[in-house]
Formats: C-alpha cells, sequence, structure tokens
C-alpha cells in the first residue's frame, strides 16, 4: 500500500497555493476576513492510495491572529479535498472562545477525507473560513455549514451557563466547587452510544418492526409543544421518526430540533442524538416533521440495545428574526435530561480550568465575564 507526506502551503494572509509530493493545497482568506493565518505545521499529515481512492489523513496545528475590532466567540472551517465524493468534505468548529483584537489563538485540524485517485493530480485541498462569531453575535462568513446557528446556539449555552456558575459563586467559593465536582461526575457517568445515522430508511437489521408512540418531557418555558409521535422498531434501529409539534410563542419559527432519549430493556437511558427540522411555523401553528432516516444503534455491554420505549424533547428553536430558544439551567437540573444531556462547551471548559489550575483560577476566569 502506497503512503506518501501530505504537505499544505498555507500563505499568511491571501489565498495562495503550492505543490510538495504531487499534492497541491489551497487556503482561502477573503481580504476581509476577521482573522489572519499567521502559521500553519502539519506533521504527520499523509495520503495513502486505497483501490481506486485517496485517503488523506490532515493533521494541521493553525494560529490565527483576530484582526477585527470585536472579540471573538466561536469560528468554522470548511475543509474540501472533493466536491461529490462521499467523505471529501469535513469541518472543525470550535466554540466557548473569548479572543480579544490583535490576540492570537489555535485550532487544530484533525480530519481523515476521500477523493477519487483520477482526481487527486493538482487539484488543490481547500482550506476556508466558513463563520466567525463575535461577541455582540454578529457573524462573518458565507455560512455553507448553517455554523452562524450552531456557533449562536453555543454561545447562547454558554452565557447560560457562566450566568449559573456565577450564581453559585455568589453563595461562596465551596458552593461552586461542589457544583463543579458533581459536574465532573455527570461527565464520567453519563451514558455514551455511538449512533449510525443511515439516511434513505432500512439499515441492516431485518427483524420484524413494530410501531412506537413517542413519550414526550414538555419544559416548561419552551416555544415548542411536541404533541404527538412515532417511530417503527425493529429490534436494535428506529426507522422513519415521524413528529407533530406545535408552536405557542407568540413568533415564527424556522428551525427546530428534538432530542430522543432511548430507554432499554434494561432500563437504561441514553441520549440518541435529535431530529432537526427546516421549517415554518407561524404562531399557534402545527406542522409534522417527517424523517426519511434510520438510527442504529450498537451492542452495549455485549448485548444488542434493544429499544423498549423513547422520550423527545424540544433541544432548541431558531426564531425567523435569527434568535435562539434553549433549555434553561432549571429545565436541566430539573428533569430526566440531567442523566443523560452532555454538559455544554462552556462547562466543559470551565471543569477542565478547576481540573488544571483549581478554585481560584475558576473564580477569576468567571470574573472576567
Amino acid at each position: 500500500m502506497a503512503s506518501r507526506k501530505l504537505l499544505l502551503l498555507a500563505p499568511v494572509w491571501l489565498a495562495g497555493w503550492g505543490a510538495f509530493g504531487g499534492v497541491v493545497t489551497q487556503f482561502n482568506l477573503a481580504k476581509d476576513s476577521p482573522v489572519k493565518l499567521l502559521s500553519a505545521e502539519y506533521g504527520e499529515s499523509n495520503e495513502t492510495a486505497r483501490g481506486g481512492a485517496l485517503l488523506l489523513d490532515l493533521h494541521a496545528a493553525l494560529s490565527f491572529e483576530n484582526s477585527s475590532h470585536r472579540r471573538i466567540r466561536g469560528i468554522t472551517l470548511l475543509v474540501t479535498a472533493q466536491d461529490v465524493t462521499p467523505g471529501g468534505k469535513g469541518s472543525v468548529t470550535i466554540t466557548s472562545l473569548d479572543v480579544a483584537p490583535d490576540q492570537t489563538f489555535p485550532v487544530r485540524i484533525d480530519l481523515r477525507l476521500l477523493r477519487p485517485l483520477q482526481a487527486s493530480g493538482n487539484v488543490p485541498v481547500q482550506i476556508s473560513l466558513d463563520g466567525i462569531l463575535f461577541d455582540d453575535l454578529s457573524f462573518y462568513g458565507p455560512d455553507k455549514l448553517s455554523s452562524r446557528r450552531t456557533l449562536t446556539l453555543s454561545e447562547w449555552e454558554a452565557r447560560r451557563d457562566r450566568k449559573y456558575f456565577k450564581s453559585l459563586l455568589a453563595e461562596g467559593p465551596e458552593r461552586l466547587r461542589r457544583e463543579i465536582l458533581a459536574s465532573m461526575t455527570h461527565q464520567a457517568d453519563r451514558p455514551n452510544v455511538d449512533v449510525q445515522v443511515v439516511r434513505g430508511g432500512r439499515a441492516t437489521n431485518f427483524e420484524p418492526e413494530q410501531q412506537m408512540q413517542f413519550a414526550f418531557l414538555r419544559l416548561p418555558d419552551a416555544p415548542v409543544d411536541p404533541v404527538g409521535g412515532m417511530a417503527r422498531i425493529a429490534g436494535n434501529e428506529a426507522r422513519a421518526p415521524r413528529l407533530e409539534v406545535k408552536n405557542r410563542s407568540d413568533r415564527s419559527i424556522r428551525y427546530l430540533e428534538i432530542g430522543w432519549i432511548l430507554r432499554d430493556h434494561n432500563g437504561r437511558e441514553f441520549l440518541a442524538g435529535s431530529v432537526p427540522a427546516q421549517l415554518t411555523l407561524a404562531p399557534g401553528q402545527n406542522s409534522q416533521i417527517l424523517e426519511n432516516t434510520t438510527l442504529k444503534f450498537p451492542q452495549h455491554g455485549g448485548q444488542p440495545l434493544a429499544i423498549e420505549a423513547m422520550t423527545g424533547f424540544v433541544s432548541s428553536v431558531e426564531f425567523a428574526d435569527g434568535s435562539v430558544w434553549i433549555p434553561s439551567r432549571a429545565d436541566l437540573n430539573g428533569s430526566e435530561l440531567q442523566r443523560v444531556i452532555a454538559p455544554s462547551d462552556e462547562e466543559q471548559r470551565l471543569v477542565q480550568i478547576y481540573r488544571k489550575k483549581g478554585i481560584e483560577a475558576l473564580v477569576a476566569e468567571l470574573n472576567r465575564f
């Protein structure tokens, strides 16, 4: 099996390209980009021929400078080896940033991409900016990957969680410490399953199907009320979920996600992902969400994860004006969500500060905001 180094040329400012060992690469930044690329190291990046395709292992350590006058909260990069082939594109999103003007920050890329062998000659691997979110929630970038929504939701989670931990700090550092330790325990104990998503219906399970109605976890301040839903269940697969939702707010909604909690025959619960929906939902209106998808769940403890029950909940909403809704800390702490939902990126970042530097460093970090 042939293997060779993949060396990428990244210019200091605008788009540029170069070829090394037969591999052509390009890094693209527009003239008005709010970030400037200072350096790029590609370490053990390589490409390997596999049949009629090239497998590209890209490992890059990039350094950027915030050349704007606003603080950066998040960034998404798009990496393209080939536009058409499945596996030809990837992305990297970094959230929970707080990068001041003229400050530098790192971005790490670790991706595996595919492209046809015949298309590899003199075709650059493109690394480009899909979006940047600033502290005033303004956005820059082409947004091909819906980065604006992703970064905005993450920023609202960060603000929610910092506010929560600061309220605990007001009760004293020891109260904050107890909650951080509880978060560490939760992260360690949270059940996790690797869900395979198969578009277009059936996966590999040929057991007889049964219709299963969803139960719903209703959050008091959620702007959307799930009023009905079902999926076809066969062994460890959930197929073609159908949901009906109602907009109980006074604003139009253009996007929402419904999270799934699964329970198996042994009573174990798992967060299995979410059903996203692009829609136009006026105040008081009902809408059906249909997803031509199969979710396949792996074995757990050596046994197939047989689905016994499903519970849905509203995990995020985007209104027509671009504002968003996410569950509050009261929603998370006062329901079964606390057992299964992953902590936000910001909560994990704050936990890491405590783990590495202690309570004084965590207090100082919270007081920066």
